[in-house]
């Protein structure tokens, strides 16, 4: 047999020894004896005392490894102590776990040479591959493929010997792979493997993996990895325009819910309503009160605050918006330009009003758990708080559907939105329709405001980030039709998020503004023009 395959049974043996180790119940006496050894200040001691502590299965070891790579791990030579002095600055005993009240006098860092240090890193990832904890394992061979550092082999082989887990399994796999790709002494066929194992992984870390590897590899190898680079480069450019598509439909979802409370009053009222953002900034402001007073008092709710914040924020955003109509609106009908300026001159107004309640700094509102990380679908990655936004739109956007068909209310909006005339003929007060009807609009506003805060900032300029894109939807869509808003919104948000990679942010607006203005002159009242009589003339 060759000296090589010799030495891969000898490493191979030994990582398993590892992995029984670590699975067996720490002793006492033995592991002892091996952690005095580092009191000796020998080298070789202390190479023996690595092997030892490593594959004692006591759970001081990886604390007491980690030490000693970064000279944490001090030694007495006259008691043969030796000590541990933790992140936090407190000393305990490396043997026991004890805690020190401090460092002997006489106590000095244990000494590494570069052998010393390639044994304690050795040692580190096989404590680390080789852990109780799926997650950590996963990690560490993900950084093994990294790095595809051929000393973590024979432990990578151990593991793949007694692995159950399916993700750690495969991560093993791939790490493997990635070390006899760069491994001098693989053989062709191991390389052709690992090929075709790191194709089949297929994301960023795999296209850099292969795209490194040097001209001095086969050539049946170098045309397997080009053909996989290129095969890679497909599949990403793919999941990009899939995770392109879905942060449309996230800015789209953000739009129809700032949208939506505006083509409501805009498409029954006729009313430019440039007070509208405001809605919105007052229902972040009210979730902003919730969770502070959820904070200091109640804190065991605050997973439960947006639940809580979503209907005190229609509520007091539409109380509002009813004020404004009965106290400003109604005195404007049939003047446009006169509603448009007085509602602007009142959004000036509420938000120097809540620059005074709440100052003019951004304030923070908190995620609940539920709506914190993310997770990979693919080779894509979504984020909990925009997928929970995206399901609340379409939620709301339902409930607003369903109203507007089935109640006494929806009906007389209905009415007056196509012939206000003859809906007052038939006994329909339109003064109260138009009051409730604003009053709604502006409590989906608020709603929106809710959803808003967990992914902008909340301060008093919040409400004009989205009032010019709010009437862009509305218009596009078709004023006052709910589905045009629906349609209007999520094609925006896409065609902006694809637009944006080429064109850039500002330029991609631009070219939005641009088209839905040739796009106007096509078709003056949007996708899907609301129909009667009153609208058609």
């Amino acid at each position: 047999m060759s000296t090589n395959f010799l030495d891969r049974i000898r490493a191979f043996l030994l990582a398993i020894l590892l992995s029984v180790a670590l699975a067996a119940p720490a002793l006492g006496g033995p592991f002892e004896e091996a952690v005095a050894k580092f009191a000796n200040d020998e080298f070789s001691d202390t190479d023996a005392a690595i092997g030892a502590v490593a594959t004692s299965g006591n759970p001081l070891a990886l604390a007491i490894i980690s030490a000693l790579r970064e000279g944490r791990l001090s030694a007495d030579p006259q008691s043969r102590k030796v000590f541990v002095t933790q992140g936090d600055g407190k000393v305990i005993d490396a043997a026991t776990g004890a805690a020190v009240d401090r460092l002997p006098d006489g106590a000095a860092a244990v000494r590494l040479n570069n052998r010393l240090r390639r044994t304690v890193e050795a040692a580190l990832g096989g404590l680390t591959l080789l852990s109780p904890d799926p997650a950590k394992r996963i990690a560490a061979a993900q950084s093994v493929f990294k790095s595809h550092d051929a000393s973590a082999l024979a432990v990578i082989d151990g593991a793949l010997a007694t692995e159950t887990n399916k993700r750690a399994r495969t991560a093993f796999t791939e790490a493997r792979a990635a070390i006899l790709l760069y491994k001098p002494d693989a053989t062709e066929a191991e390389k052709l493997e690992a090929v075709a194992i790191v194709r089949a992984r297929g994301d960023q870390e795999a296209l850099a993996l292969l795209t490194g590897l040097g001209g001095d590899v086969p050539p049946n190898v170098a045309r397997a990895a080009a053909s996989a680079i290129t095969s890679i480069q497909g599949n990403l450019a793919a999941w990009s325009m899939v995770q392109n598509a879905w942060y449309g439909l996230s800015l789209g979802s953000v739009l129809l819910l700032a949208a939506i409370g505006l083509a409501i009053t805009f498409g029954v009222m006729g009313v430019i309503n440039m007070a509208h953002g405001e809605m919105v900034m007052i229902g972040a402001y009210t979730t902003f009160v919730v969770q502070e007073i959820i904070r200091t008092r109640y804190p065991g709710l605050f997973d439960y605050s947006l639940l809580i914040a979503a209907p005190l924020a229609f509520l007091v955003a539409g109380g509002i918006g009813v004020l404004i109509e009965r106290g400003i609106i109604r005195f404007l009908y049939g003047r446009p330009l006169e509603t448009l300026l007085a509602t602007w001159g009142l959004s000036l107004v509420l938000q120097q009003a809540v620059r005074t309640m709440f100052g003019p700094t951004n304030r923070e509102v908190g995620n609940p758990s539920w709506m914190s990380g993310a997770f990979e679908l693919g080779q894509i990655t979504i984020t909990y708080n925009r997928l929970w936004i995206l399901c609340f739109t379409l939620a709301v956007f339902a409930i607003l559907l369903g109203m507007l068909r089935y109640t006494a209310l929806g009906l007389e909006m209905r009415a007056v939105t196509q012939n206000r005339r003859m809906a007052a003929s038939m006994g329909i007060a339109t003064s109260r329709v138009d009051a409730l009807t604003f009053g709604l609009g502006s409590g989906i506003a608020g709603i929106a405001g809710v959803a808003l805060s967990q992914i902008d900032n909340v301060s008093p300029n919040l409400g004009q980030s989205y009032i010019i894109d709010s009437f862009m939807v509305v218009v596009f869509g078709g004023v006052g039709n709910l589905w045009g808003t629906l349609v209007g919104a999520f094609t925006l948000g896409i065609a902006n998020k694809f637009l944006e990679p080429v064109a850039g942010a500002v330029l991609g607006k631009i070219a939005i503004l641009v088209l839905i203005i040739l796009f106007i002159q096509k078709r003056p009242r949007g996708l899907f023009a609301l129909k009667g009589r009153a609208v058609e003339a």
